[in-house]
């Protein structure tokens, strides 16, 4: 049974800081590549950082330089560091996994909010 456990999502005032976490079970975390989405109010989810089993790493244009995605296989946790917070990050983030050759994020998480003022 795989599981996505979401953490870490608080109010923070802009330019602050926060670090999400993503525990993982029921399956090999080192064998998925492995992503954060988020979904604010009115909009449509959107892909904000992807992760390789590799550690390589892909970015949303608006998060360059300010997000930073990670992962800990030993662990089982993916993580978001962000830092410089916008209100405009203000969102519900999930974490999401696949297998690498699949094109489809198969696993998802329940979300943790983030609310940026």
């Amino acid at each position: 049974h795989v599981q996505l456990v979401e953490s870490g999502g608080d109010s923070v005032q802009a330019g602050g800081s926060l670090t999400l976490s993503c525990e993982q079970s029921g399956y090999t975390p080192h064998k998925y590549c492995m992503a954060w989405f988020r979904q604010a109010p009115g909009k449509d989810r959107e892909g904000v950082a992807s992760i390789d089993t590799d550690g390589g790493a892909t970015y949303e244009d608006s998060v360059k330089g300010r997000f930073t995605i990670s992962r800990n296989n030993a662990q089982n946790t993916l993580y978001l560091q962000m830092n410089s917070l916008k209100p405009e990050d203000t969102a519900m983030y999930f974490c999401a996994a696949r297998l690498c050759a699949s094109p489809e994020y198969n696993y998802w998480g329940q979300g943790t909010q983030v609310t940026v003022s």
